[in-house]
């Protein structure tokens, strides 16, 4: 069974806290790989006064059971204080890991490595990879994720408005054959593809994560800036680049008092395995002083107009 039984991964942080955000999810050589943000703890605090960032790697074969192996820490200098907030495809055997540099708001960009392990990366000596253009924005990109459709790697990015307060989704594209560098990348979008409309997204739409299915892209995204609380929707689209948001209601809403996602249920992520779909999120039970990851199993629409609701399990 690749998922017999209830997920919740901690990374346990000096202090004895569980510190993981993030999640991404993939299938290679045999098993699974999660990859996700952690602190780095031995770098000092970045320029916003808080930790400095690292991508922490598990491997298991199910998605209940996972066993940290390491870590990949910013190397290069477009990559900042700090790396974070990956997402990631699998193209021929090699893991194409797309993440965000850290720490120099709003100078922050998306990057590309390379792994055919799973665990060591190499850099693509062209990062940053994706950095928005048009005065929509304030030139930021964070949050990546990446699905192929229609013969196309399509970037998904959250970007924020010239006053920087508001957080909102931007696509960039790149043909499945290019290598991914930064001048194979073309920005689709002149304004942004989802930004926040409903009360419960409040300031922030982030975190895009995709999925093709009966023809469409389906892009789950975190509605609201953390602890806010935020919450998770759904959007679909038939070309990519348009999108309709499936329901004013989120899909995924916090726990109760003293669950373990008491304070938020966010930054979602969309993974397909045996024909089944599973949406993996963080979840803070404390405002943000902890992080966890879990995941749900979802029922897409199976009517071919996609008119039935999409169901989390």
């Amino acid at each position: 069974m690749i998922a017999d039984k209830p997920m919740l991964f901690e990374d346990i942080q000096p202090g004895h806290t569980s510190f993981a955000k993030d999640p991404c999810v993939v299938w290679l050589n045999g098993l699974f790989y999660l990859y996700y943000s952690k602190p780095c703890h031995d770098r000092g605090k970045s320029a916003w006064g808080g930790h400095s960032y690292q991508i922490g790697i598990a491997r298991g074969h199910n998605l209940s059971d996972w066993e940290i192996v390491g870590e990949t820490r910013a190397e290069q200098p477009a990559e900042g204080a700090g790396i974070c907030a990956p997402g990631a495809v699998v193209l021929d055997g090699v893991v194409h890991l797309f993440y965000q540099s850290y720490g120099q708001f709003p100078r922050d960009f998306i990057c590309h490595a390379t792994s055919t392990d799973g665990v060591s990366f190499t850099r693509d000596p062209s990062n940053p990879v994706v950095m928005p253009r048009g005065d929509w924005n304030n030139g930021r990109a964070i949050d990546a994720d990446v699905v192929a459709f229609n013969g196309e790697l399509l970037l998904y990015w959250a970007t924020r408005d010239p006053t920087g307060a508001i957080q909102m989704l931007g696509v960039s594209s790149s043909p499945l054959d290019s290598g991914f560098h930064r001048d194979s990348w073309t920005q689709r979008c002149g304004q942004s593809i989802l930004k926040p409309e409903l009360d419960w997204e409040q300031e922030c739409i982030e975190a895009p994560a995709a999925i093709v299915h009966g023809g469409k892209v389906y892009l789950f995204y975190a509605g609201a800036y953390n602890c806010k609380p935020q919450r998770i929707g759904c959007a679909v689209s038939a070309d990519g680049i348009s999108f309709t948001r499936v329901s004013d209601k989120p899909l995924l809403n916090p726990g109760g008092p003293g669950d373990w996602n008491a304070s938020e249920s966010g930054h979602p992520y969309v993974f397909e395995r045996g024909g089944r779909v599973f949406l993996f999120y963080q979840g803070s039970c404390d405002m943000g002083a902890t992080w966890r990851l879990s995941r749900r199993e979802v029922a897409l629409p199976s009517l071919p107009n996609g008119s039935d609701p999409i169901k989390i399990h």
